[in-house]
């Protein structure tokens, strides 16, 4: 279709569904896509100063002026892997490779945890001194050791040397650094309009901490609702050019 019947075409409802991507502001790296998004919206607030027609009875508007002063971004997101976590918690990621732990010292509380610092453990072994503990005096769980209240050869505050190995993890440690500051790509395809494409970019956008981070839903299914704002790229320059968003259709 010709660049001006698109410009003149009136029918065009919209439900649009597709990829988002990002990559850091200013970055070389490549766009990658940031998974299922369940809700994308830009919220646009402006300021508006009116001046009052004092010219004739009954009043009305001589003069207004109108003047953008936010352009936010909200999404909320359904994948919430290590990238969308790290970002939506203002915190720093660490990869952490398999390995092993020998006889660190722990103490121990019948009917209590031993809360250690790896998960996905392996190879345990639990000594009170130079003898080893039986396994069936305590319960190997995701979250440490637990060891029941009436557990055998193990009393109250007994010290206890922990061995064992790990497999790869990730550390998200929450809080730690500022907002992200992202460039987005948002590949939309209209549902109700043939499936055509409606592409948006986001030059710009801060994201800031996810509005509630659920531990145990009861039903549903867990997400990250986050918002932000579009900010001036000063590397968009040119008459007629955005430095906050584009939208390109067909």
């Amino acid at each position: 279709m010709p660049a001006s019947e698109i410009t003149r075409k009136v029918y065009r409802p919209s439900a649009t569904v597709g990829l988002l991507y990002a990559k850091v502001y200013g970055s070389a790296a490549p766009l990658t896509p940031v998974g299922n998004v369940l809700e994308l919206v830009n919220e646009f607030k402006e300021d508006v100063e009116k001046q009052d027609d004092m010219t004739i009875l009954g009043g009305g508007i001589h003069a207004e002026r109108r003047r953008v002063t936010d352009i936010a971004f909200k999404a909320t997101i359904a994948d919430l892997n290590v990238v969308n976590l790290t970002r939506a918690l203002l915190g720093t990621v660490a990869e952490q490779a398999t390995g092993a732990v020998t006889d660190a010292p722990y103490t121990a509380h019948l009917g209590g945890l031993i809360p250690l610092p790896h998960v996905s453990v392996s190879a345990l072994v639990v000594k009170k001194g130079a003898v080893t503990v039986a396994s069936t005096n305590y319960e190997l769980r995701p979250e440490g050791i637990w060891i029941p209240s009436d557990a055998a050869g193990i009393t109250e505050a007994d010290p206890l040397l922990v061995s064992y190995t790990y497999a790869d993890q990730v550390v998200i440690e929450a809080l730690t650094t500022k907002a992200a500051e992202l460039t987005l790509r948002f590949g939309g395809l209209n549902e109700v309009d043939g499936g055509k494409p409606v592409v948006t970019d986001m030059w710009r956008v801060s994201q800031g901490v996810t509005k509630q981070l659920a531990h145990i839903i009861s039903k549903g299914f867990g997400k990250l609702e986050v918002e932000g704002s579009l900010m001036k790229d000063p590397t968009k320059t040119g008459v007629g050019i955005s430095a906050y968003m584009r939208t390109t259709l067909v």
